[in-house]
């Protein structure tokens, strides 16, 4: 097996990358953050004795000492399990003359401006858009589009520090926020782009060589940036194989992946578009990776593989257990992260009545809700399953009425 310089975050308690991939304990030199690794010293000592523990690990000097350590070491490929660490693994390659997804690729799959200009030179329906490099360039592009305006980090995930601005006290609310801000309010750090009203789909798969290797959409039953803003649940049902929006959503994404720059080893994509009121399948971003929240573990119920894994395997040299287009999910999937209110959680008492409806308590009884800072904070989990992605839906939006019946926040 190739020697693999694997940049990494996840936690070790909760990703078991030891047993995701087919490499030995001598094949692996695993960079990682002392949060990683909390709870699980005796992982990395058994399967990861080549490592390096990085204080700062999202500074510049953790991608130095990462490429120390590749040198050292000899590694023949570089892999990524997190959308942060996609370009530093990219610029990596390109330094050490390795093969894999390189900086023109990871850059069109992360700066979301570079993005839509080469998906909307393919011919794809995109937002109205523009970088703001300053506070003038949010002013002519609100003159120029109207409200409602979304703003955006050009290198954001999940849904941080998106903001739709409806008015003239939104706009001066958001300029006014720069003190404050995770993002700086630099030249290539954020962009605007025209409010798309629709339902809101996202499509998961493995890509190589610019192609889709096989793919499934999924419709929101919410929006990931309102999620935050009005504290909703975050969920999703996959579509059935005849539904009339399947087909394009899936196409959409395959010439997505044709309109970028290509990588040679097989990737995970998040897609996520709008198909508007008019029918218009408009794409509003993806991703080289996987996609976040419960979206992966759905996707393996319904066709057997989980797509981070897969991705992190390809990206390490390893074959693809899943090679082509499966014609419809074994299962219909839907999955809702519940949100955290404000109080003392008092969980449900009895068990959920909802046919093929799971929940998963991630707080414990007693323990004080804040409510949602961040798009993945939750009290639950759930997921359903159905015969069809309608009894899916159903279920789904019973299992949540229930819990919101039956939970409490003093």
């Amino acid at each position: 097996m190739p020697k693999v310089l694997l940049l990494s975050r996840q936690p070790l308690a909760t990703r078991p990358l030891q047993d995701w991939l087919d490499h030995t304990r001598d094949d692996i030199v695993l960079v990682t953050m002392p949060k990683a690794v909390t709870g699980a010293e005796d992982v990395l000592a058994e399967h990861f004795p080549q490592h390096l523990i990085v204080d700062d690990y999202h500074s510049w000097s953790a991608e130095q000492a990462a490429e120390e350590a590749a040198r050292k070491y000899g590694v023949d490929l570089v892999a990524s399990s997190a959308e942060n660490d996609v370009l530093r693994a990219a610029r990596l390659r390109e330094r050490l003359g390795l093969p894999g997804q390189g900086v023109a690729s990871a850059t069109a799959y992360r700066d979301k401006v570079v993005m839509k200009q080469l998906v909307r030179a393919a011919g794809i329906a995109v937002p109205a858009f523009a970088p703001l490099d300053s506070p003038a360039d949010l002013l002519d592009f609100v003159e120029a589009e109207g409200y409602p305006v979304v703003v955006k980090p050009r290198f954001g995930a999940g849904a941080a520090g998106v903001a739709v601005l409806r008015g003239h006290q939104d706009v001066t609310a958001f300029l006014a926020g720069e003190r404050n801000s995770d993002v700086p309010y630099l030249p290539g750090q954020w962009m605007a782009e025209s409010f798309v009203s629709g339902e809101f789909f996202h499509v998961d798969g493995i890509m190589r060589d610019g192609r889709v290797v096989h793919a499934w959409p999924s419709q929101y039953t919410s929006g990931c940036a309102e999620r935050i803003h009005d504290e909703l649940h975050l969920g999703s049902v996959m579509l059935a194989a005849d539904d009339d929006r399947t087909g394009p959503l899936v196409r959409m994404a395959a010439d997505v992946v044709a309109a970028l720059p290509a990588a040679p080893h097989a990737l995970a994509f998040h897609l996520e578009a709008w198909i508007d009121g008019d029918g218009t399948l408009v794409m509003c971003e993806i991703a080289s990776r996987a996609g976040g929240a419960l979206i992966a573990q759905a996707y393996e119920r319904a066709f057997g593989v989980q797509p981070a894994r897969e991705g992190l395997r390809g990206q390490c040299g390893a074959e693809l257990i899943l090679t082509d287009q499966p014609a419809t999910p074994a299962v219909l999937v839907g999955w809702a992260m519940l949100p955290p209110g404000h109080g003392e959680f008092v969980p449900p008492a009895g068990t959920c009545p909802v046919p093929g409806s799971r929940f998963e308590l991630l707080m414990e009884a007693g323990a004080e809700g804040k409510g949602v800072t961040h798009l993945l904070d939750s009290a639950a989990s759930l997921f359903v399953e159905g015969p069809t992605a309608d009894s899916a839906r159903r279920r789904l939006m019973a299992a949540i009425d229930w819990w919101n019946e039956n939970t409490a926040w003093k």
